[in-house]
């Protein structure tokens, strides 16, 4: 310890600390900060790699079905595609099903970054669950399907 350094213990949040709400979120900001944080070459993209992987499984959906899928409300939604397309990694072109409609699709460029930040997502959760067996990992999971029933 430096000199005029303090130890301080960690602020709790009282009582919220016996919630999963509370529990969720801090795991949440940190998982996203320490993903963010080693993918600094690659912009916003890692904010939005569930998003990426939606439209790379289903190409050419409507951007309804896609904004459903990963739960954002249609408002922001647009924007976040007008990023995207601003970037290069996605294009809306109008959909096999039905002319009024675009899909969306990844471009040549954001198929490579999906798959590079998939590589890294897959190396970054060996580290988020380092010491976990698998058995607590697929209850993890399973919980936090749950959870995602639940408030669907």
């Amino acid at each position: 310890m430096g000199e005029g350094e303090d130890i301080q213990p960690r602020l709790d949040a009282g009582e919220a600390e016996a919630t999963l709400g509370y529990k969720l979120r801090l795991a949440q900001i940190l998982a996203f900060r320490g993903f963010e944080q080693r993918l600094t070459d690659y912009g916003r993209a890692p904010r939005y790699l569930g998003l990426l992987q939606v439209i790379r499984t289903h190409p050419g959906q409507p951007q309804s079905r896609i904004a459903e899928a990963v739960a954002l409300p249609r408002s922001s939604f647009v924007t976040i595609l007008d990023q995207l397309s601003a970037d290069g990694l996605i294009e809306r072109r109008p959909s096999g099903f039905d002319r009024r409609v675009n899909g969306i699709w990844l471009t040549p460029a954001g198929e490579e970054v999906v798959a590079q930040l998939m590589q890294e997502a897959q190396r970054y959760e060996a580290e988020m669950t380092r010491g976990m067996t698998e058995d607590e990992i697929a209850c993890g999971l399973r919980v936090l399907q749950r959870l995602i029933d639940n408030l669907s």
